[in-house]
């Protein structure tokens, strides 16, 4: 009789986490190419969840923003222009430079600083280090539901007391959810671009331990893509 040891993988579950990993590298290559391809490629107007959030991290007296998955960084230097000062991430050392060239021209690099990161990865940042974070659909990336919970933990640990998450994310109810290849997990590309539409007791799930204010639907792009904008704050 085959016996499961504690702390090795059954076979079905290696390749589970083979087709993760290379779905992962084929999206970094991808984003890293679009970038490449199409510098500035969403424009330079902050994207209406940035809007949001600057005005409820303002609001909670926040001063140092930690953004996730920041591209070639419309929202970073939008943040940096109101006033805050910015950390932005991405995997996308093109965006990234896109970025920091950006913030040179608008006179905000000296509140800007990046650093290139892969989100299934722990965050390189101390404990307690941020006041916000910002994640404009990162976390509906090609990202497994375990690497989401994975991430989330990582925004918590980051986080000083009393800090807000302000995060956006396709869901179920979206034109493209269950169409295009399918990659297990709600999971569904289309174009190259792989993207995980949440169900609604994910993102409650995900608000465990925090205070949930407000998961608001909007409508971003021409499609149009149908999204969450999540807002939720850890106790004091």
């Amino acid at each position: 009789m085959a016996r499961h040891i504690a702390g090795t993988r059954t076979p079905p579950e290696e390749a589970m986490q083979q087709h993760d990993d290379d779905l992962a590298t084929a999206q970094r290559d991808h984003w890293q190419h679009t970038y490449t391809a199409h510098p500035g490629m969403y424009g330079s107007e902050p994207s209406e969840p940035a809007r949001h959030a600057a005005a409820v991290f303002r609001a909670a007296g926040a001063r140092d923003v930690l953004e996730l998955g920041a591209g070639h960084g419309r929202d970073a230097l939008f943040f940096a222009c109101e006033g805050f000062t910015v950390h932005a991430t991405d995997f996308s050392p093109t965006g990234l430079e896109q970025l920091r060239t950006t913030a040179g021209e608008m006179d905000v690099d000296h509140s800007m600083s990046t650093v290139v990161h892969d989100v299934r990865e722990p965050l390189p940042l101390p404990d307690h280090s941020f006041d916000a974070v910002f994640a404009h659909m990162l976390l509906c990336m090609a990202l497994s539901t375990v690497e989401i919970h994975a991430a989330v933990t990582e925004i918590r640990r980051v986080l000083r007391p009393g800090g807000t998450l302000v995060y956006t994310v396709r869901h179920t109810g979206d034109t493209h959810y269950g169409t295009g290849v399918a990659h297990g997990d709600d999971i569904h590309e289309h174009g190259g671009f792989a993207v995980h539409f949440f169900p609604r007791r994910l993102v409650d799930e995900l608000a465990d331990g925090w205070d949930l204010t407000e998961v608001h639907p909007f409508e971003e792009g021409e499609l149009p893509r149908r999204l969450w904008r999540i807002t939720q704050t850890l106790p004091r």
